[in-house]
C-alpha cells in the first residue's frame, strides 16, 4: 500500500524554507530533521524567494486586494435584502 500524502501548513513550510535559505545546514541534513525529501525544500525555498519581493511592494496593504472589490459584493447583496424586505411588507 502506498504512503500517505502528508499536509505541511504554511508555517511549517517557511520554517523550512527559511532554513534552508540560512545555508547553515546542508539540504540533506534538512531533509532528515524535518522528514522531507530534498526536493520538496529545494522547492519552497525558491517559493519563497521568489515571492518575497512581494512582501515589500509599496500600496499593497496586506495584500487582500483593493477596497472597491471587496465591497461591491457586499453593496449588491444589500440592495437584494432591501427588495425582499420591501417585497415581505408589501404581500403583509
Amino acid at each position: 500500500m502506498g504512503r500517505i500524502r502528508q499536509k505541511h501548513s504554511k508555517e511549517f513550510k517557511a520554517k523550512v524554507a527559511l532554513e534552508a535559505v540560512k545555508g547553515v545546514h546542508s539540504l540533506s541534513e534538512l531533509a532528515s530533521r524535518f522528514k522531507l525529501h530534498p526536493t520538496q525544500i529545494v522547492q519552497w525555498k525558491k517559493q519563497l524567494v521568489t515571492k518575497a519581493p512581494a512582501a515589500f511592494e509599496r500600496g499593497q496593504g496586506d495584500g487582500s486586494g483593493s477596497a472597491e472589490a471587496l465591497t461591491a459584493p457586499l453593496y449588491e447583496e444589500i440592495g437584494r435584502l432591501k427588495i425582499e424586505v420591501d417585497l415581505l411588507r408589501k404581500k403583509f
